[in-house]
């Protein structure tokens, strides 16, 4: 697959899944009121499933990455080629700005706008660690054993993670930065982004080193 190609396809599968994640952010808050949990639960179902449906479409070509981590993951276990990582990044980024704004717009919220919802804290970022974790440790041990139920098991584990982790596993750096300007559900104050995305790469530098050896131990 052309490198273009697989490019467009990172940006459109991370647009679709920051629009996944952020709209059923909004949705489920309008639909349930006050209960907090209820609005979790449905946004965590969309997410999840929302995420199966993406990389089984998007896998084939790009590897359905929509991560930052995963991307420089892949290249240090040599199953992408370094010299791609940047462009790699640089797609998802622009494709998680598109999402949240058509997610915005879907709803009739402004494109963007400053988020003020509080994610703080040691715990917070232990979640994060653990998310990030987790969500590698999954990608890498079914990439290593069973391919073809990874976007299964990607999707029930972040359905999982929203529940178990006092974050409710953001786990994407690219995820975390867009969602800074999303005042909704979903958001994450500005400043206490660099917080996350320190927490997430170093949960996925873990995951890689101890998952990927232990998997090559074994092969």
């Amino acid at each position: 697959m052309t490198l273009t190609r697989r490019l467009i396809a990172e940006a459109l599968g991370t647009a679709l899944l920051l629009a996944i994640v952020v709209g059923s952010g909004i949705m489920s808050e309008r639909i349930a009121g006050s209960s907090v949990g209820l609005a979790l639960l449905t946004n965590s179902l969309a997410t999840g499933t929302g995420l199966i449906a993406l990389i089984l479409t998007f896998g084939p070509i790009s590897g359905a990455h929509f991560n930052p981590a995963v991307t420089l993951s892949q290249a240090w276990l040599g199953n992408i080629n370094w010299r791609d990582v940047g462009l790699y990044i640089m797609a998802q980024v622009i494709g998680a700005f598109a999402g949240v704004a058509a997610a915005h717009l879907m709803f009739e919220e402004s494109v963007f706008s400053i988020s003020e919802h509080i994610r703080n804290g040691p715990a917070q970022w232990w979640s994060e660690f653990i998310a990030t974790f987790g969500l590698l440790s999954v990608i890498i041990g079914c990439f290593y054993s069973r391919p073809s139920i990874t976007p299964f098991a990607v999707g029930a584990y972040i359905m999982a993670a929203y529940w178990f982790t006092a974050s409710t596993s953001f786990a994407n750096p690219v995820a975390t930065l867009t969602r800074a300007i999303s005042n909704t559900f979903a958001g994450i104050h500005l400043t206490h982004v660099p917080a996350f995305i320190l927490s997430q790469f170093l949960g996925a530098a873990s995951a890689t080193a101890i998952i990927g050896w232990l998997y090559r131990r074994s092969l």
